[in-house]
């Protein structure tokens, strides 16, 4: 159990582990995300995989849940142990208020504690605030692109677009992690190629988003092939920029 101050006072990050708590991620699945039921995660995979060395943490603001994160245990072909950290939400309302980051350093605080050095998780190219706060506020290592990784949700965030989703591989004793953890500044963007995204895709009309996503999609996609990976984010009037360098 840890007590944590976000800019709304003190927010409770601790372990779900009763089938009750799962259920309450339920009502959070649909708030945040929209989804309907076939895209619920059900509550007892949650204890599953608790179970089998992942990690299930719940966010709470005067005694109501009011986000949460679901990791289960990974490993790489060459053995390497991680977490792949499938769900981190917030309730709309708290959104910019620091509870997402909480979450994150409580889950990496776990993940050191049983030995991992690795968290990965994936998300949406197109969400601007979602890829600040993981390239610059977390320090994230970005060089893989996964079309449609999801297939088409119900979620409206989604935009009805196929799931392209970057892979986050945050190195969490790494020199990028680490400097961004620690509040040290970062030298400006200097960038081999610049991808330019919207600020909210969802509010982009869906033939032009979907033109968007495209262009998006081949820049990056090509820019990884080429040996270049993200190396920083930069926010902008319009929305966003990413720097990609060697």
């Amino acid at each position: 159990m840890a007590t944590r101050q976000a800019g709304l006072g003190p927010v409770e990050i601790r372990p779900l582990r009763t089938l009750e708590e799962f259920q309450s991620t339920l009502k959070l699945q649909s708030e945040i995300w929209g989804f309907d039921q076939a895209d619920l995660v059900a509550p007892r995979l949650f204890g599953v995989f608790d179970r089998i060395g992942g990690s299930c943490l719940g966010a709470y603001l005067g005694g109501e849940m009011v986000g949460f994160s679901l990791a289960f245990a990974a490993f790489k072909l060459d053995g390497r142990r991680y977490w792949h950290s499938h769900m981190v939400g917030v309730i709309p309302q708290l959104h910019g208020q620091g509870v997402g980051y909480l979450i994150k350093l409580r889950q990496r605080e776990e993940a050191l504690a049983v030995g991992l050095d690795l968290i990965e998780w994936t998300f949406d190219p197109l969400q601007s605030r979602n890829a600040y706060f993981n390239v610059e506020k977390l320090g994230v290592d970005v060089q893989a692109y996964l079309p449609d990784f999801y297939g088409i949700t119900s979620s409206e965030l989604h935009g009805a677009l196929p799931t392209d989703r970057l892979v986050a591989a945050w190195n969490l004793c790494g020199p990028r992690a680490v400097a961004c953890l620690e509040g040290r500044p970062r030298p400006s963007p200097e960038s081999a190629e610049r991808v330019e995204i919207p600020a909210r895709i969802s509010d982009v009309p869906r033939a032009q988003a979907a033109r968007i996503q495209a262009r998006v999609r081949d820049s990056l996609q090509a820019a990884f092939a080429s040996g270049l990976r993200v190396s920083r984010f930069e926010r902008t009037a319009a929305g966003g920029v990413y720097h990609l360098g060697a």
